[in-house]
């Protein structure tokens, strides 16, 4: 009767542990179901996100004015949603890498970063502009509304000696585009940012994320 009893709570020892077994997995994967469930939703919500932010992007155009002196006038058309945006814009130099091709070990990255490769600067000290020229900080704008920001030729660097130096740097961008880059801000959305070339012939320029 002993062994009766024995085998019999083994076989209870058994099926109670295969039951828990089976409850430990179906746990498992409910959560790993739970997981996956709630990853796909971050990624959807994610793409929406991205997509909306996208659809958002500020309609910001900038083209360059010869008055008086050159101007830059920056619009900003919309979305009316986005209210007011904020917007800040930098000088970009007109070749790509870290140096000009052309002065390649001349120069040292100090005195590259010194110069506003391209043919305009912003007039220093107006519309709060730095001391070189290079970044206006951020200023407001409305849907619909606009400003303008004093410019000037950029200057020529020291290596352009001669009576003909100034010249030559001029000759070197007569026809280049002013590069700009904007940040533009508003609460509650990701900055965007813009690149532009602006062209010479009085154009506007639309950015480009």
């Amino acid at each position: 009767m002993g062994n009766v009893d024995t085998s019999i709570a083994a076989a209870s020892a058994l099926l109670s542990g295969a039951a828990a077994l089976a409850a430990w997995r179906a746990s498992r994967q409910a959560n790993e179901a739970a997981t996956k469930a709630n990853e796909t939703a971050a990624a959807v919500a994610r793409i929406e996100q991205e997509r909306w932010h996208r659809e958002l992007t500020p309609q910001l155009r900038i083209k360059l004015q010869a008055e008086s002196q050159e101007v830059l006038y920056v619009r900003f058309d919309g979305p009316a949603k986005l209210g007011e945006l904020h917007i800040e814009l930098r000088i970009q130099d007109d070749f790509d890498g870290s140096r000009p091709p052309h002065l390649v070990g001349a120069l040292t990255s100090e005195q590259v970063a010194e110069v506003i490769w391209g043919p305009y600067r912003f007039r220093p000290g107006i519309d709060d502009a730095d001391a070189q020229g290079r970044v206006v900080p951020p200023f407001p704008l409305l849907p619909g509304g606009r400003t303008r920001l004093a410019v000037d030729p950029s200057p020529r660097p020291s290596w352009y000696e001669g009576t003909d130096g100034e010249q030559r740097w001029r000759d070197r961008y007569r026809t280049s585009p002013v590069r700009l880059w904007a940040v533009c801000t508003t609460p509650d959305h990701t900055p965007w940012e813009l690149a532009f070339a602006v062209p010479r012939d009085g154009g506007w320029a639309l950015g480009g994320a």
